[in-house]
């Protein structure tokens, strides 16, 4: 775990990607929960306590091969690129690792762009070294960020794309929710950040997010893990004051 560089650093090196966090009073109250969430959650334990990053690193590297590297990815050939790689690369369940512990994400089948998009990161070795950088009490954790000039080289070499909304796919923002960030500004059509993701804490959900944000996920196991980051101290931005690094590894 890191110390927090200065703000000044943090705002040279990326821009971020954000979820929406302005509440509605009406969403609270909703508790349609998906039936594949329901039948999938079997756990709130950690599904592991032990950090071994170079376990996961030593994994992720056998795993990479030439076909995963084909970057820059320029957004008009984005839709057959993630379409073809996702048809190549089946895999739907990802470990996060934290210095808090690891949890379990699985990602939904019906959003095939989002599902191979993430897929692909992992192969290559992205989310490695990215934070937790933004944390919202009751609210979001947020990840897929750094203020590390490694992360920045990273994402001008895989390419400077969106992915188009997968909103028709219905999955809302309950609790346990795997969402993409998105880029507020002048994006009207609600395409996803490729490298942010967010995790509904809130046990009412986050449903005013539902038709702006992506939800292509949840959080199958590990959700105390979850809720132990959403506690730790934050400052400007909501960034926590002691780095939240992690690392994230295919598990099927």
């Amino acid at each position: 775990m890191f110390k927090r560089v200065s703000v000044i650093v943090i705002l040279v090196v990326s821009v971020f990607a954000s979820c929406e966090d302005k509440k509605t009073s009406g969403d609270n109250n909703s508790e349609n929960t998906s039936a594949a969430v329901k039948n999938s959650i079997k756990s709130e334990d950690s599904v592991k306590n032990k950090v071994d990053f170079s376990e996961i690193e030593n994994k992720q590297e056998k795993n990479k091969t030439e076909k995963d590297t084909a970057f820059p990815i320029p957004q008009e050939k984005l839709i057959p690129f993630l379409t073809e790689y996702g048809k190549k690369n089946p895999e739907n369940k990802v470990l996060i690792t934290t210095s808090f512990g690891a949890f379990e994400v699985t990602l939904y089948r019906d959003t095939p762009l989002h599902r191979a998009n993430f897929i692909m990161l992992v192969k290559n070795n992205y989310f490695n070294n990215t934070y937790f950088h933004r944390v919202a009490p009751n609210f979001v954790i947020q990840g897929g960020n750094s203020d590390n000039a490694s992360t920045n080289k990273k994402r001008y070499a895989i390419g400077d794309y969106l992915i188009p909304n997968e909103l028709n796919a219905g999955h809302t923002h309950n609790r346990r929710a795997f969402s993409a960030a998105k880029y507020a500004e002048q994006n009207t059509s609600k395409a996803s950040s490729p490298f942010e993701f967010f995790v509904v804490l809130n046990p009412n959900g986050a449903h005013h997010l539902d038709d702006e944000h992506t939800v292509f996920g949840y959080v199958s196991k590990g959700m105390d893990v979850v809720d132990k980051i959403s506690k730790v101290e934050t400052g400007q931005s909501e960034w926590p004051i002691d780095n939240i690094e992690m690392k994230v590894e295919i598990i099927e």
